[in-house]
C-alpha cells in the first residue's frame, strides 16, 4: 500500500504540492489538516486517547479525531471518513475556524498545519479502532481546561494549542 500523502500548501491554504505524510513531518513543511470537535446533548467533548502504536504522540489525549484532507477531498469529506476510520461513527460536521500552528516532537517529527476545526454532535457509543484509539470519554469545556492546566503532558501539542487559543470558537452554546 501507497504511504499516505498530505496537501502541501501556502500560507493561504492553496495547494502547492503532494508529499509523502512522514516526509512532511520530517521536513517541517506546511500541509492541510483538520480536527474534529464531537460534543454531545450535555455539551461534553469526545475525547480520544491516541493508540500507543502512533508514531507520534501515542497514548496522549486529544479531540474527537483528527488527520490530514486527501487530494480532491474537502475538509467535511475528510472529516466524515476519519471520523468512520478511528472512531467508528459518522455525524455531521459544520467548518469552525482555520488557522496554521507549527509542534515539533522529541522525536526530530514537526507538525506544521493548516488545521481546519469541524464540529459536530454525537449521543452514542463510539465504536473505536484500537490501531488508531486507546480509549475515549466524554468531558466539559470546563473540566478540559482544568485538566489541560493541571497535567499539560497528558495532551497533544496541538490540542493545546487550539484550546488555548481558540476556546471560543469550539465552546457550543
Amino acid at each position: 500500500m501507497m504511504e499516505e500523502q498530505v496537501i502541501l500548501v501556502n500560507e493561504k491554504n492553496e495547494q502547492i504540492g503532494l508529499m509523502p505524510k512522514l516526509e512532511a513531518h520530517e521536513k517541517a513543511l506546511l500541509h492541510r489538516a483538520f480536527s474534529v470537535f464531537v460534543f454531545n446533548d450535555a455539551k461534553e467533548l469526545m475525547l480520544q486517547q491516541r493508540a500507543l502504536g502512533k508514531y507520534h504522540s501515542p497514548a496522549l489525549w486529544t479531540n474527537t479525531c483528527c488527520s490530514h484532507q486527501r487530494e480532491g477531498e474537502n475538509n467535511i469529506q475528510a472529516g466524515k471518513r476519519r471520523l468512520q476510520e478511528e472512531m467508528g461513527f459518522v455525524t455531521e460536521l459544520e467548518e469552525s475556524i482555520s488557522f496554521i500552528y507549527k509542534a515539533p516532537f522529541d522525536n526530530g517529527l514537526t507538525e506544521h498545519e493548516y488545521d481546519h476545526i469541524l464540529i459536530g454532535k454525537y449521543n452514542e457509543k463510539p465504536c473505536v479502532n484500537p490501531e488508531e484509539v486507546a480509549d475515549w470519554k466524554w468531558m466539559s469545556l470546563e473540566a478540559v481546561k482544568q485538566d489541560i492546566a493541571d497535567q499539560p503532558e497528558v495532551y497533544t501539542a496541538w490540542f493545546k494549542i487550539i484550546f488555548d487559543k481558540f476556546y471560543q470558537h469550539i465552546n457550543i452554546t
